[in-house]
């Protein structure tokens, strides 16, 4: 078991139902005497190698980066920053509205014909964030009478919009199509007014699949419409990038694409692709649509930048899966959470480390990974999660599989 001193769990029920003032006290201690490497400084562009500001000692690191969802190294491309700078010239950098008054520029218009066409949907509306999409479209779509089904390790603002709507929400065990089809029987037979099935592409905690193929079908049988989270496996797997339910081959089945710009695309901001019908109901109904300003013109420039790089250079998908396949060879000894199917791979962490440290040495050698702690997973399920990039090299993927050795040996990465 992890340290009790460095868990975050612990720390906050010492402060719950305390007053404000106590709570921020108490999280101000505990925050100094358990150092993280979270909120660390980056000087420099989002690329496989980064320059650090060392948060101890405030000189300048150069570290490699296995921490980004930038997959196929957009955010540094020559044709992306070139079609921002252009973009600003002819629409400056911000727009000053909400998309259904004043906001609803050409390129954000382009923006939406194109990523419809990606997924193979009528039509697209963009959001200020994936975390504002998926809270609109639940908050749009379930009513009192209806159930949303969704699966256990769905992303928290999935569950947060679950929680703003009358809905009943009901869990699934994560890819149990058995137990999703109980429960699609059990509301078919209630009468239910709307069944809505969610479930994601590419999990991002474990680095697997969903089983959208299965769910499909199931969906179809039951009359439930299919609402898919594709924020880590678009312009990852799929036909020419276009996502999970096409590398499974159930696109024309998926009744709601989402998406994000933060992954693939490096930038903020969130997409859904639908039926025009759909998308005309949500412009209308969405609340983080209609009361949010449109996004930005840089970022509507940075999406069109990616999906003409997406489609003239196919080879960068490519080496991103050619990059993971070589990592998954090279820390398969190490062991995972889940069989890693697209560019994540979470690493199970020995009994007894305690992460802080660990992740402070790894710091110390100039590896920048994530530490997942509580509560973005469960306290008995912490891990390291790794990010590939088609930009990382061989050569770094065997300094990052060293490290991982080196900090799972080296006994101050352990609890006393």
């Amino acid at each position: 078991m992890q340290s009790e001193k460095q868990n975050l769990k612990t720390i906050q029920l010492q402060v719950r139902n305390r007053k404000i003032s106590d709570r921020l006290t108490q999280f101000r201690i505990a925050r100094k005497l358990h150092p993280v490497t979270y909120l660390r400084t980056i000087m420099s562009v989002a690329d496989r190698e980064i320059i650090v500001k060392d948060p101890s000692s405030g000189e300048l690191r150069n570290m490699l980066m296995f921490a980004s969802n930038n997959y196929l190294g957009l955010a540094n491309h020559p044709h992306v920053k070139d079609r921002v700078r252009k973009a600003i010239d002819e629409f400056g950098c911000g727009i000053g509205g909400p998309p259904l008054l004043n906001g609803y520029i050409r390129l954000i218009q382009e923006a939406e014909e194109r990523l419809a066409a990606l997924k193979g949907q009528q039509a697209a509306l963009l959001y200020s964030s994936g975390f504002m999409a998926n809270i609109g479209i639940v908050g749009a779509l379930a009513e009192r009478n209806d159930v949303i089904i969704y699966d256990e390790l769905s992303h928290a603002s999935f569950y947060d919009g679950t929680l703003l709507t009358k809905a009943k929400a009901v869990m699934f065990s994560h890819n149990d199509m058995q137990h999703l089809e109980t429960l699609l029987a059990y509301y078919q037979a209630k009468n239910t007014s709307n069944i809505l099935v969610c479930a994601e592409g590419v999990y991002s905690m474990d680095g697997n699949l969903g089983h959208l193929d299965k769910m499909a079908v199931l969906c179809k049988k039951y009359g439930a419409l299919f609402i898919v989270d594709d924020a880590h496996g678009t312009g990852v797997l799929g036909e020419n990038g276009s996502g999970t339910a096409s590398f499974l081959h159930c696109s024309n089945d998926v009744d709601i694409n989402m998406g994000t710009f933060s992954k693939v695309f490096a930038t903020s901001g969130g997409f859904v692709a639908a039926s025009a019908d759909m998308v005309d109901y949500l412009r209308f109904n969405s609340r983080p649509y209609i009361f949010s300003a449109s996004v930005s013109p840089p970022v509507a420039a940075t999406v069109l930048g990616g999906l003409d790089v997406m489609e003239k250079e196919p080879w960068l998908r490519t080496q991103l899966l050619e990059n993971v396949k070589y990592a998954i060879e090279k820390l398969s000894g190490f062991g995972f959470y889940a069989t890693p199917e697209a560019a994540i791979i979470a690493l199970k962490i020995p009994e007894l480390m305690d992460m802080r440290k660990a992740s402070c040495l790894f710091h110390q050698k100039n590896i920048f990974i994530n530490p997942i702690e509580y509560p973005a997973v469960p306290v008995e399920l912490q891990r390291f999660r790794i990010s590939l990039m088609s930009t990382h090299t061989k050569q770094d993927i065997d300094k990052l599989a060293n490290a991982v050795e080196e900090v799972w040996n080296d006994k101050n990465a352990y609890s006393n």
